[in-house]
């Protein structure tokens, strides 16, 4: 009885701690990297609502001057991947509980995907933060490196410098406490 519960365990735990892959399949891995100076550096990401998210890279930081003065998590997520679901209470839960100093804003990364179809999705999660549906969130992805893996997030400081990366499912209380050393700072 106690393998069972450890082998349950040990699946659930891997489960828990993975991301799905990347379905782009026109990646080339004998691709050379792109040379800062070639790649984008500025973006105009598209809501759900209309609006624009501007975005700039600029050396080690990203710039979201719509958001002056706001911790900022950028969340790369597709709606057909599980962990992506999986982690929306806990990207509400920071959103309600830091709403004066902290933002969510989540990057799809699927193509051909309405508006209507990501508003549905919106309602149907009760997803209380933004969410960008545009052709330059690949942009984006490309120009951080590219994203491998979804969930991936970013959190960034008042001071617009990446804080932490987190790739896959990620417990909101690591988030928790990662968003409450950089308020102390």
């Amino acid at each position: 009885m106690q393998f069972k519960t450890l082998a349950f365990l040990s699946i659930l735990s891997i489960l828990f701690f993975t991301g799905c892959d990347s379905k782009d399949k026109n990646e080339n891995n004998n691709e050379t990297k792109i040379e800062k100076s070639d790649r984008k550096t500025e973006f105009q990401l598209k809501t759900t609502n209309n609006t624009v998210v501007d975005i700039k890279l600029e050396n080690d930081k990203i710039i979201l001057k719509d958001y002056p003065n706001k911790i900022v998590l950028l969340n790369f997520f597709a709606t057909w991947c599980p962990p992506c679901k999986a982690e929306i209470p806990n990207l509400i839960k920071l959103q309600d509980d830091y709403k004066n100093d902290f933002v969510v804003i989540s990057i799809l990364l699927e193509e051909m995907k309405t508006n209507e179809e990501i508003v549905d999705f919106i309602k149907n999660f009760n997803i209380n933060y933004t969410v960008t549906n545009s052709p330059e969130n690949f942009d984006l992805a490309k120009s951080l490196g590219g994203i491998k893996s979804i969930p991936t997030m970013f959190l960034i400081d008042r001071n617009s410098k990446i804080f932490q990366k987190y790739v896959g499912l990620v417990p909101s209380e690591m988030m928790e406490i990662d968003i409450k050393k950089v308020l102390e700072k």
